[in-house]
C-alpha cells in the first residue's frame, strides 16, 4: 500500500495543478508555457496511475508467491515516484520560474518513467509462469 499513498498524493497534487493551469495560470503565461504545464500535468496523473498497478501487482505476487519479483516492483515504483518528481516537477518549475535551463532536467525525469515501466514488465515476464 505504500505506492498507493503516492499515487493518491500525486493525484490530488495533478488534479489541484491541473485546475489552477487551466483557470489561474492561463491568464499569466503563454499557450507554450500552458501547454508545457498541461504535460506535466498528464504525465504526473498517468504515473499515479501506474504506482496503483504496481502496489496491485505486489499484492498479486505475494499472494502467489512470486516473492523473486517483489524486488523489480519496487524498483519500478521508486522510479516511477523519482520520475514524476524530476520529470513534473522540473516542468512546473521552468513554467513558474521561467528558468528555461530547468528543462535539461526533464529527461532525467523521463528515464526514469522508462526505467519503472522496464522494472514492470519484467516483473510481469517473471509473473507470468
Amino acid at each position: 500500500m505504500r505506492f498507493t499513498l503516492w499515487a493518491a498524493l500525486f493525484g490530488f497534487v495533478g488534479v489541484a495543478l491541473g485546475a489552477f493551469g487551466a483557470h489561474a495560470l492561463k491568464k499569466h503565461v503563454d499557450a507554450h508555457d500552458l501547454e508545457i504545464w498541461e504535460t506535466a500535468v498528464k504525465y504526473q496523473l498517468f504515473h499515479a496511475l501506474a504506482l496503483i498497478g504496481v502496489d496491485s501487482a505486489l499484492w498479486i505476487a505475494r499472494g502467489a508467491g512470486h516473492d523473486s519479483v517483489k524486488g523489480a516492483l519496487g524498483v519500478a515504483g521508486i522510479c516511477f515516484i523519482v520520475g514524476i518528481s524530476i520529470f513534473s516537477g522540473s516542468l512546473y518549475a521552468l513554467v513558474g520560474t521561467g528558468v528555461r535551463k530547468l528543462g535539461m532536467v526533464t529527461p532525467i525525469g523521463g528515464v526514469g518513467l522508462l526505467a519503472g515501466w522496464a522494472a514492470l514488465g519484467w516483473a510481469a515476464w517473471k509473473m507470468r509462469t
